[in-house]
């Protein structure tokens, strides 16, 4: 739970500074943040990445994950839940500024990839790196949102504690069934997809990150079952 206590500061700290400062903070001071976080996003993803000690089960998990996302439409599904909610924020409270600003703020700190990887990642005892760096993001966001939607926004850290903390919860339920590798191949296609966020948020191509979530289950099975098969073909075939 250290980093989703840490999430949440940072969005207090960030939603209150943003308060204060209003407008106030140089566009190109925020683009250069954005930058200096993808680029430490981008080297977070590599070093995770490059741990995997079965390359090509990474890669089909990959492709067979993002044909399972792309299938499903997560992704789309995820912006269509936001649209619907501004929507329904701007239509029936344009004066409800308070909600308006958590439930965008909501939305923006705990639906996302980054979210689930790093709640997995602190469940399993890891050094929650990944938290620490949604944090700078999160914290950064805030900022902005609060400038321009009010106090609402800091109230979202409520929702990161109880939304993240559950998940971190459920990862380190199910730590003692996880062995090293299916814990190595889950690690290393969640770089995969954390250097896929690095890219986006360089604005170097936009890669639909959410849709290749299933890879990370599909990783963690196929470890599981890859030994399992080595061992009956020693079985049958000594």
């Amino acid at each position: 739970m250290e980093g989703t206590i840490v999430n949440a500061i940072t969005v207090i700290a960030g939603g209150l500074g943003g308060i204060l400062l209003r407008k106030r903070i140089p566009g190109e001071m925020q683009e250069t943040l954005l930058h200096a976080l993808g680029l430490a996003t981008v080297v977070i993803g590599l070093k995770m990445a490059l741990e995997a000690q079965n390359l090509l089960l990474v890669i089909f998990s990959l492709a067979l994950g993002g044909a399972v996302g792309e299938a499903l439409h997560i992704e789309e599904g995820l912006e269509r839940l936001g649209r619907w909610a501004e929507g329904r924020l701007g239509l029936e409270a344009p004066a409800g500024a308070f909600a308006r600003g958590f439930i965008t703020a909501s939305l923006l700190f705990c639906v996302g990839p980054m979210t689930i990887l790093g709640a997995i990642q602190d469940g399993l005892g890891q050094t929650p790196v990944l938290l620490y760096t949604k944090s700078l993001l999160d914290g950064a966001a805030s900022v902005a949102l609060a400038a321009g939607l009010g106090i609402g926004v800091p109230f979202a850290a409520l929702t990161v504690l109880g939304y993240q903390g559950l998940l971190t919860a459920a990862a380190a339920a199910v730590k003692a069934v996880l062995t090293e590798g299916m814990v190595n191949a889950m690690t290393a296609t969640g770089g995969a997809l954390i250097l896929g966020l690095g890219i986006n948020l360089l604005q170097l191509r936009r890669i639909r990150v959410a849709n290749l979530l299933p890879a990370l289950v599909i990783a963690t099975i196929l470890a599981a079952v890859v030994p399992a098969l080595g061992t009956l073909t020693r079985i049958f075939h000594p």
